[in-house]
This record gives C-alpha cells, sequence and structure tokens, in this order.
C-alpha cells in the first residue's frame, strides 16, 4: 500500500463523529445540521429538466475534455463574470470541465507535482483539508499559512519565508475562504501572481463559493481577472476551480471547471485522461444550461442574504461574530472550546456544527481555527433562525 496514506488526518466529519458519539440530544427537538456546505436551496428546474432530456446520452462514452459546446458556456461565463477581455478566454485549451471541484483539486497536485524534487505545497490554515491531503499523496510537504483576525481572516502572506516560496510547487488559495468567507482584492491576486512568476510555481485558487457575496455590486475578484488586468492574456501559472455545488445549488450533479494556463491544463487533461473521470453526457448537457443564466444565481444569493440578516439579527451580543464578504458560513469564536462548543450544542440544542480546530493544523504552538465554529446556514430560513435562537439559549446558559 501507499505509506503516504498513513500521513493522511481523519476527516472533519470523522473527527465530529467521533466527538458527538454517546451524546443523546433533547429528543423534543428536532436535528438541525449546520456543520456541512450542502445548499438546501431548490435545485433550478431548468437544470435538473436539461439532465432528464439527455439520459439518452448514458449510451455514449464521453470525453475527458467535454462538449465543445459545454467549453463554450464555460468560456463565455468567466468572460462575463470577470471581464476579461474580448478574446477572454480559449475554450479549447484553456477550458477543461471536472466532476465537481473536490475531485480536481485532488487530481491537480497529483499531476502538478514534481517528486524528482522536495516539493512543498503552500495553503491556507484553516483550510478545506482536500489541499492538505493532495499534497501528502503527491509526495510534497504541506506549508500552512495562518488567517487570523489579524490579517482580516486572510492568509498571511508576509510569515512565508523565501526558503519556503523556493520549494513551493503549488499555492492553494480560496477566496472567498473556506471556513472564514474571507475575500483576496485583486492586489493581493496580482502579488502572488508575481510571487509564482519568481518563485516558478503555479497558483491553484479554489473559487467555488464566488458567487455568494452579500454586496450585488461588488462581486469578489478572481484569479483569472487579476491576471488579466496585468495584461496576461495566457494566465500563466494561474489555474481556478469552480463548481456548480454552491452557485446552483447542485451539489449532487457534481460539475465543475478548471480554467488557465493552457500549457498547465494540457498536462493536467493528460493525467485525467489516465485517471478516467469524464463527465457524464446528461450533465454535460446540464451544466450547459447552467453556466449560461445567471436570474436563479442572484435568487439564491438574496435568500442567504436573508438568512445572514435574520441569524445575525438573534444571534446579535451573544457571539462574537459578524457577517462575512461572501459564502454561506459564519465563523464566531466560541466562549468556550471550539470542541466543548459543538458538543454541548448537540446535546442540549440538537444543533450540530463544526469544531473550528477540526479545520486547521497548530503551527508553532498556535492552531488559528480552535475557539471557532464554523456555522452553514444552507438549511432553510426558518430552520436557520430556529438554530439561532438555540444557539443563543446554549451560550445564555453557559
Amino acid at each position: 500500500m501507499n505509506p503516504d496514506l498513513d500521513r493522511l488526518q481523519p476527516y472533519p466529519f470523522e473527527r465530529l463523529g467521533a466527538l458527538k458519539a454517546g451524546v443523546v440530544p433533547t429528543a423534543s427537538l428536532d436535528h438541525i445540521a449546520m456543520q456541512i456546505g450542502e445548499p438546501k436551496h431548490p435545485t433550478p428546474g431548468m437544470v435538473t429538466e436539461e439532465l432528464i432530456a439527455h439520459l439518452h446520452g448514458l449510451s455514449v462514452y464521453p470525453t475527458t475534455k467535454g462538449t465543445p459546446a459545454l467549453r463554450r458556456a464555460i468560456a463565455g461565463w468567466l468572460a462575463r463574470r470577470f471581464g476579461l477581455p474580448e478574446a477572454g478566454i480559449d475554450p479549447e485549451r484553456q477550458v477543461l470541465p471536472v466532476n465537481g471541484t473536490r475531485e480536481a483539486l485532488f487530481a491537480f497536485a497529483q499531476a502538478v507535482v514534481d517528486r524528482s524534487r522536495p516539493a512543498v505545497v503552500v495553503m491556507p490554515n484553516p483550510f478545506y483539508q482536500i489541499y492538505e491531503g493532495a499534497a501528502v499523496l503527491a509526495g510534497a510537504t504541506p506549508h500552512y499559512v495562518p488567517c487570523t483576525a489579524a490579517t482580516g481572516w486572510n492568509p498571511d502572506f508576509d510569515a512565508v519565508p523565501d526558503a519556503v516560496w523556493d520549494r513551493c510547487q503549488v499555492l492553494y488559495v480560496c477566496s472567498p475562504g473556506n471556513p472564514t468567507g474571507a475575500v483576496l482584492d485583486l492586489a493581493t491576486l496580482q502579488r502572488l501572481i508575481r510571487l509564482a512568476d519568481a518563485h516558478d510555481f503555479v497558483i491553484a485558487a479554489d473559487e467555488c463559493y464566488s458567487e455568494i457575496y452579500a454586496d450585488e455590486s461588488a462581486p469578489p475578484a478572481g484569479l483569472l481577472q487579476a491576471a488579466a488586468a496585468m495584461g496576461r492574456a495566457d494566465y500563466a501559472r494561474c489555474v481556478v476551480f469552480h463548481s456548480l455545488s454552491k452557485r446552483s445549488n447542485a451539489p449532487g450533479l457534481r460539475s465543475g471547471f478548471v480554467a488557465g494556463d493552457a500549457a498547465v491544463l494540457e498536462r493536467f487533461l493528460l493525467y485525467r485522461t489516465y485517471h478516467g473521470c469524464a463527465m457524464s453526457m446528461p450533465v454535460q448537457a446540464a451544466s450547459t444550461r447552467a453556466w449560461g443564466d445567471e436570474s436563479h444565481v442572484v435568487a439564491n444569493r438574496s435568500a442567504y442574504r436573508a438568512k445572514f440578516a435574520a441569524v445575525l439579527d438573534v444571534l446579535g451580543g451573544c457571539l462574537d461574530v459578524a457577517a462575512p464578504a461572501a459564502s454561506f458560513y459564519l465563523w464566531p469564536r466560541t466562549p468556550i472550546a471550539d470542541t466543548e462548543f459543538a458538543r454541548g450544542l448537540f446535546a442540549h440544542e440538537n444543533v450540530t456544527v463544526l469544531p473550528g480546530s477540526f479545520l486547521s493544523r497548530p503551527v508553532a504552538g498556535i492552531d488559528p481555527g480552535a475557539g471557532h465554529v464554523r456555522i452553514a446556514l444552507v438549511a432553510p430560513l426558518d430552520e436557520c433562525v430556529d438554530a439561532a435562537h438555540r444557539i443563543r439559549r446554549f451560550v445564555d446558559s453557559l
């Protein structure tokens, strides 16, 4: 067996299951799940209808590269959303459909990391654990960059020594961030591009929360947008990952894409051809339809804004918490240890949240996720408000 499998950490939800083991919550209260970022808004009817209408495509082997129609739809959406130049992005060479960002973020490191020399993969801390697992199984060493209140919950890139940048082969960034909802601005993204040039690494930008944001007039910037503003139409060393899971409330569709540097994507396509991970034809058809419509995305954002407003109105003065710039998570400080808070909240109020320390790693004696919990506002509005009242009642009881 691959010995690197033994280096993998338990997944956050496995740890959460162990934390809750043996706890019997109050029977009179229905359970409210707020631990996982699984959207519960309805999947748009046009997407499901397109999927059903193309079920006959199950009789066809799909190509790894995807249909030209899907790649054109993705390229068009990227150009519109991020204001890319008229030439935009080449759907033939700079776009690759994937079965959701999770599998692509993992596979990317396997294809990009050069095992013939010592490799470091830099990532935020706290983080989406796929980055760490991808680095470990690619034979690289993870380097964790703290995200704290002092840096606006974004990674403290100033804390990364030049020696680490010199060994870096992949930099994972997540903007809007999971779990904090923090957003990297255009200037920071451009600084990272210059660092990638200077130290010869690839930036893997996880932008799967980019379409859930607070201010309709100020959508989060993207890595390709930052590159284009620098006059880099080739998007050298820049690769972005997007998904329909959050944008279109379709986590079960397992549909997303990778886009950017054509030279990198050419090699990634070679890897994926052997990997055997082509998207089915019905899913490609439904995805083509989804990337071409924005009305359902605008409605989605409005629903999340209503939930943030209602929940924060209840929690005001109860917890140290504020609305994020983007994403559908709250990242409050806890008045007791985050694990005790999560276990107690489940026991007394039958609400499940995720301890922040399950999403982070202690470095130099500091754990940037400890003392926080991640609360996903994915349930219907009434359930989110009910959960907020229960959280407040639990905090008041401490």
